[in-house]
């Protein structure tokens, strides 16, 4: 499979460091409002990294991301898997805050923390 739209906003933020104009401007072309949201979580430190999972906080509860997929009810039944562009704002949060090293580091384990959630 070519490069995706979400591959080529990835290596742009990478290779920036951070959140650009023109970057922000091709995540929302390319994820719209999900988009936004997720730049919104991300600026808010809302990205959780854990030894063995990376949350998002969302507005109702927390959702596991893992590979682009993510736990949420939007990606189970909005969003098709096969179509690497088709992400949740999780999911699109956990790219960009990976790739200008903005998540909130935890060195514990998330199965740990959840049970006191």
């Amino acid at each position: 499979m070519g490069v995706t739209a979400v591959d080529e906003w990835t290596a742009s933020l990478s290779e920036a460091g951070e959140l650009t104009p023109e970057v922000v401007d091709r995540i929302v072309a390319v994820h719209g409002d999900r988009g936004q949201k997720a730049i919104e979580a991300v600026a808010e430190s809302r990205v959780k990294s854990y030894r063995d999972f990376t949350v998002v906080v969302g507005y109702e509860e927390e959702y596991i991301v893992e590979d682009d997929g993510c736990t949420c009810k939007d990606s189970e039944y909005n969003l098709d898997a096969a179509d690497p562009e088709q992400l949740c704002w999780h999911a699109v949060a956990v790219r960009i805050a990976d790739a200008i090293g903005e998540t909130d580091d935890h060195d514990m384990w998330y199965s740990d923390v959840r049970d006191f959630l």
